[in-house]
This record gives C-alpha cells, structure tokens and sequence, in this order.
C-alpha cells in the first residue's frame, strides 16, 4: 500500500464531489485496440496529407495519440486540420470502447462511493463522447451525469482546469470538499489551479514515480482502487 491507511482516510474524509480521470482510474480504454497503433495511424494521416513536417520526430514516434494532436496544435492550431484530426481520434476512442478494461476494483468502487453520496463527474482529456459510452457499457451511466472531455480547443485540455471547473460548477462543489482522482501529472496541475484535494493512481512503477516526480505526496498515491475501497467501506 502506498497511500497510509490512516492518510487516506483523513484525505478522504470531507470529499462530497469525486472528478474522475477516464483512461487510468477508470478503465485500460486502448486495451483491445492498442493506443500505439492509433497514434501511428494519427502520424500516417498527417503525413497524407502533406503535413508531416508539423510533427517533430519525437512525436511520430510517441505512442500517445493524445501528444501527436497536440504537437500539430502547437504548430497549427484553431485550424481546419485540428477539426479533423480531434474527430477522427474521438472515432478511434469510441472504436476502443469495446474492448477497454476495467480498473480492478473500480466498479464497485464507484457503486459503493456512489451508494454513500459522494456525487461524481468525468474530467477527463479523452472524448466525452468515448467515456458516456464506457461507462453505460459497464452499467454506471447513473453515477455519471456530467462528462467533461477534449474539446475542439485543444488549449483547453489538462493542465489546464477548464473540464475540471466545469464540472465544480455543474456539481455546485467546493473545491475543498471535492477530489481529483488521476493518474497523470496533468490530473494533478489541473487539481492544484482549482485548489482540489488530489488523489493519484499509479498502477505500475512508472507512473508512481511520474506522479512523484510533478509534487504529489506518495501518500496521496494508490497503487490499486482496492485501497480506496477498504478505506470507505471500513469509514
């Protein structure tokens, strides 16, 4: 266990409103349809159109299709292009639904959560699109009322807190009593601007110590949702 059992349940304590990442805390999204491949084919559609040398080399070779699009936003952004690009990765992703996994323990996670009266949204930089369509597939469309995800500003994505102030308004949150649950140092800067309690989650060694890395308090990591679980279920 990463996070103290008894940190835990101090940070988890006055948390009313829950805003949850998609692709980490809530689900493998690209498990079945591998996120590498897309951002190959994000690079190859570019370069179709005769547009490669937007891309620097380490971003043809990232396997993020996430960084791919943000790379050619650095360097052509608010176009026509962007519009098309943000599109075809929101079909990709709802391509992907199908065959995402689930975050162990996640599911009863967010029913027991749910059950209790904490309120959730999704503030997440994949397409809300994709992430209403994985979470009706998994049954907890009710848990959700508010998706927040890309939009065609792609300025407006994590770290910036734009989908996270959504949601703080939709949900009538204090940020105080609220709880950004993430897996990436952008979940966290996003948190941090709002003044939003952050919980992180690290499923391998990799993204602890990214998580580390950016200022978040290895206390305040989990390395499985079952922590959390145990924690509120024993509260």
């Amino acid at each position: 266990m990463t996070a103290p059992a008894g940190e835990l349940r101090e940070l988890l304590a006055p948390v009313r409103y829950v805003l949850w990442d998609l692709d980490g805390p809530i689900c493998r999204l690209f498990a079945g349809h591998p996120a590498a491949g897309v951002a190959r084919e994000l690079v190859n559609l570019i370069q179709q159109r005769g547009l490669g040398g937007l891309l620097r080399e380490e971003e043809r070779l990232d396997p993020d299709p996430q960084a791919v699009l943000l790379g050619v936003n650095k360097r052509h952004p608010e176009s026509d292009l962007i519009t098309l690009l943000e599109e075809w990765l929101t079909q990709q992703e709802l391509t992907a639904v199908p065959g995402a996994m689930p975050t162990p323990y996640v599911d009863p996670l967010i029913r027991t959560w749910s059950a209790l009266g904490a309120r959730f949204a999704i503030t997440t930089n994949n397409s809300a699109l994709a992430a209403a369509a994985y979470v009706e597939s998994r049954g907890l469309k009710a848990c959700f009322p508010y998706i927040y995800g890309r939009t065609k500003d792609l300025d407006q994505m994590k770290p910036h807190p734009h989908c996270l102030s959504q949601a703080l308004k939709a949900l009538g949150a204090d940020p105080s009593h609220a709880l950004m649950l993430g897996d990436a140092g952008t979940d966290y800067e996003a948190a941090q601007k709002l003044g939003v309690p952050f919980l992180g989650y690290a499923r391998n060694q990799r993204q602890l110590d990214r998580l580390v890395a950016v200022g978040v308090e290895p206390s305040h990591i989990v390395r499985s949702m079952e922590e959390v679980l145990i924690t509120l279920r024993g509260a």
